[in-house]
């Protein structure tokens, strides 16, 4: 029996990632990837500040684990009414969408 005691007390259980850090994650890379596009980009864009004050705003989300869907979903707005007809960017504007997707659909309040 003691010897069964002390294998316990050494195997520590897995703590699994949690569904929210891995989406949260996913956006964070996601967001990133479109902001080095958008830099890498060179012609000026009218909304261009538009979209960099809401990709700013999604990293932030994702960096501190607050990602509301609703307003996830209204800063995708922006980016998308800023940069949705630049094929150059669809790809990594694509994956910014997919990851705001796995958050849901916000709560609708009555």
């Amino acid at each position: 029996m003691r010897g069964e005691r002390n294998e316990q007390a050494l195997v520590r259980p897995r703590r699994p990632v949690a569904a929210e850090d891995a989406r949260g994650e996913q956006l964070r890379l996601a967001v990133h990837e479109l902001r080095r596009a958008l830099a890498g980009y060179p012609p000026e864009l009218p909304d261009r500040q538009i979209a960099d004050e809401e990709l700013a705003a999604l990293a932030a989300m994702a960096a501190a684990g607050e990602c509301d869907a609703g307003r996830l979903r209204s800063s995708l707005l922006l980016v998308v009414g800023a940069l949705g007809s630049i094929s150059a960017l669809a790809g990594p504007l694509f994956r910014v969408r997919a990851a705001v997707g796995l958050f849901g659909v916000p709560s609708v309040r009555r």
